[in-house]
């Protein structure tokens, strides 16, 4: 398969994905898709965990000692989260959902428009901040197989259809930040030639991991972390471990 072509199918699974998740939602009780979007929250958190975890990489602590890994997660996110928020990002991604409804869907009231807004901002973030993402694009970039990215292809495709049954078309616009991403990592990996180092890796496995804590946060409702202002800690931390190996 060429490089990129597994992108491609990665949007055709959510726009199918997100198709049946509307045609069920318009047949559920509002109960009945709360609860959809609380097991959602639940089962992010659980890959949430998972990711994060990779802060205890050996290869991390073997680059960068034992010490440096938790320091380097807290100032990719400080920094990040700083420079996120200068640039307005979340603010910006709200925008450009309420802009996709408008040209998507016409004019609706505000409640339709913010189930639209939330739906394209949180499957945005459930589907390009994870470590299948980064290391499946850059794979198949690097011409080593689109394997990865299938498999998240069809996780992604059974995702599309919870969210899209609680938030509606919103998450079918979230494709677009897809092509964007995945697209942009897979170019980025044929201009690379090599993968990114397992510790470099492993530093945005974990800080892509707490970024999924704030979407599951979101999910269950219980706080409305501006994710997407945090998004810039995904390039700082590669950035950090650097530092840290050279200071060594």
């Amino acid at each position: 398969m060429l490089p990129g072509l597994a992108t491609g199918v990665n949007v055709a699974t959510v726009l199918i994905g997100a198709t049946i998740g509307v045609a069920l939602g318009n047949r559920l009780p509002t109960r009945t898709r709360d609860v959809v979007t609380d097991a959602l929250g639940l089962v992010t958190l659980l890959i949430a965990g998972t990711s994060a975890m990779a802060v205890l990489s050996p290869n991390l602590s073997a680059l960068v000692g034992e010490s440096a890994p938790m320091l380097i997660v807290l100032g990719a996110l400080l920094i990040g989260g700083i420079i996120g928020s200068l640039l307005r990002l979340e603010s910006r991604i709200e925008d450009l959902g309420g802009w996709l409804q408008r040209r998507l869907r016409g004019s609706s009231g505000t409640v339709e428009r913010q189930r639209f807004i939330e739906g394209f901002v949180v499957a945005s973030l459930v589907f390009c901040t994870g470590p299948l993402t980064i290391l499946g694009s850059l794979n198949d970039g690097l011409g080593n197989g689109p394997d990865q990215i299938l498999l998240k292809s069809a996780l992604d495709g059974f995702a599309a259809i919870a969210f899209a049954a609680s938030f509606g078309w919103g998450v079918a616009a979230s494709v677009l930040t897809i092509i964007v991403v995945q697209g942009g990592l897979t170019v980025a990996g044929f201009a690379l030639g090599d993968v990114l180092p397992d510790a470099h890796l492993a530093a945005i496995t974990a800080v892509g991991g707490l970024l999924l804590v704030g979407v599951a946060l979101r999910l269950l409702r219980i706080r409305e972390i501006p994710v997407a202002d945090l998004l810039p800690a995904l390039a700082i931390a590669p950035l950090l471990v650097e530092v840290a190996r050279l200071a060594q």
